[in-house]
């Protein structure tokens, strides 16, 4: 699978109505502009859609909305509680957030203007990334911060007494038949809406820092460990660049983060090369299997890599972010859809918490732009729920898999180990299988 690896650059990031009541049952654009004239009532400014949160997932999804010819003629604000970024040079130096884009996700971002960008900007298989699209139907409004909603009294009527109503912190006031809420794992949406969020806290914390390699490479391959203590992986920024992303106890984590810079090194390396958690047995069992697949499967196999070594750590590149897992009850009510991290939130291990983002925003537009094909109201529960439906079923089953991956691989059990190896070398040797998983995690 070609993925590309997107460095983010920094960004800024209701009296809820309830479901019963309605019904039966942060990289940011920099170049996004809007020519029309807001309609407004009286010194409320109106639209058709305003999307909360301007990191990836919230500047796609206003992308997305403004790149539909359905949706042409309506109006579309992105909160951005940021300044506006000049963004025709990148950064010298590299963040330490970083994410894997699949296929299916640059599909998305190459239908909003965005992934020529991209390979512009990087042209290895693994790339970074700045969304730099453009987009004369979407309005930005950079530093702002909303801080309060009042949401509708009535629901089926057209006229604005039933949109939400956005106080901002500078006074300005918004109307909106939808709210989406793309602001992150601490939604302000989501709280403000009264939809629940389950949540867990795994016993991990992620370490991430970009390093420097020991020497230039192709570096061209994603590199990841199950370590006893959790998953350490290598990404590829450049010939000589790599993002760590280093997933461990919370001890561990705090150890690593106030090591000296030759001792985390150290570390890492050691994490890669040292075989003293291996035993004897998984390596002998997982070496025979491998083996027989190999013979019976010859065209599944292939030549064992070995990852780079690192030489240092970039200053001031090492954090620590505590890991958990979180998932709203509902990504829906009326006028008020959730995407991204505000209705989901999952383990790194198999990086895939952007493009669940990313298969929100092609799923939301595409019900968004039936209903405005078809003159619907955009803030209906109606076509909201089919988009709550579908992507609830994906998205619960894309996080359960993780969570059990993360589980599996967090045991030293031997039984547990070797049937993790061997499922992994079959999974390898099989095409269509891998086809399939592959298939699934990029929708």
């Amino acid at each position: 699978m070609m993925a590309a690896l997107v460095g983010l650059l920094p960004c800024r990031s209701l009296g809820p109505g309830s479901r019963k009541s309605l019904c039966p049952r942060t990289g940011s654009v920099g170049s996004l502009l809007w020519r029309g004239s807001v309609r407004s009532n009286g010194s409320t400014a109106v639209y058709d859609v305003v999307v909360s949160g301007g990191g990836m997932v919230g500047t796609a999804m206003a992308a997305a909305l403004g790149h539909d010819v359905h949706l042409s003629d309506k109006k579309v604000l992105l909160l951005e509680a940021g300044s506006k970024k000049v963004s025709n040079q990148l950064p010298k130096n590299y963040s330490n957030r970083v994410s894997a884009i699949t296929p299916g996700s640059a599909t998305l971002l190459n239908s909003v203007g965005a992934w020529e960008h991209i390979c512009s900007t990087r042209i290895r298989p693994f790339r970074r990334m700045q969304l730099d699209a453009v987009s004369d139907r979407v309005e930005v409004l950079y530093r702002s911060r909303a801080v309060g909603y009042t949401w509708p009294l009535h629901y089926q009527t057209s006229d604005t007494s039933s949109w939400v109503q956005i106080d901002l912190a500078d006074g300005r006031r918004l109307q909106t038949k939808l709210l989406i809420g793309a602001d992150g794992q601490n939604s302000m949406v989501r709280k403000a809406a009264g939809i629940q969020n389950i949540q867990y806290q795994y016993d991990q914390s992620a370490v991430v820092a970009t390093l420097h390699l020991s020497e230039a490479t192709d570096n061209n391959v994603a590199w990841q460990r199950f370590l006893p203590s959790g998953p350490i992986a290598l990404l590829p920024l450049s010939d000589t660049l790599s993002s760590l992303v280093w997933s461990t106890s919370h001890e561990h984590a705090s150890q690593l983060q106030s090591m000296d810079e030759e001792s985390f090194v150290d570390s890492i390396n050691s994490a890669f090369w040292s075989n003293a958690n291996h035993s004897d047995f998984i390596d002998t069992a997982g070496s025979m299997f491998r083996s027989a697949v190999s013979l019976l499967m010859p065209s599944g196999t292939a030549s064992r890599q070995l990852p780079p070594s690192v030489a240092k750590v970039d200053p001031r590149s090492r954090a620590v972010f505590p890991l958990g897992l979180g998932h709203a009850t509902e990504y829906v009510q009326h006028r008020v859809a959730l995407i991204g991290d505000a209705a989901h939130r999952i383990h790194p291990l198999a990086g895939q918490g952007v493009n669940m983002g990313f298969g929100d925003i092609a799923c939301l537009t595409h019900y968004l732009s039936a209903a405005a094909f078809n003159g619907k109201d955009l803030g209906s529960l109606k076509h909201l729920l089919q988009y709550e439906g579908e992507r609830q079923r994906h998205n619960l089953s894309l996080m359960v898999a993780i969570d059990l991956l993360k589980r599996l691989y967090s045991t030293s059990i031997a039984p547990f180990v070797l049937l993790r190896t061997w499922g992994l070398q079959a999974t390898n040797a099989v095409p269509p299988v891998k086809e399939r998983i592959m298939a699934f995690a990029s929708k």
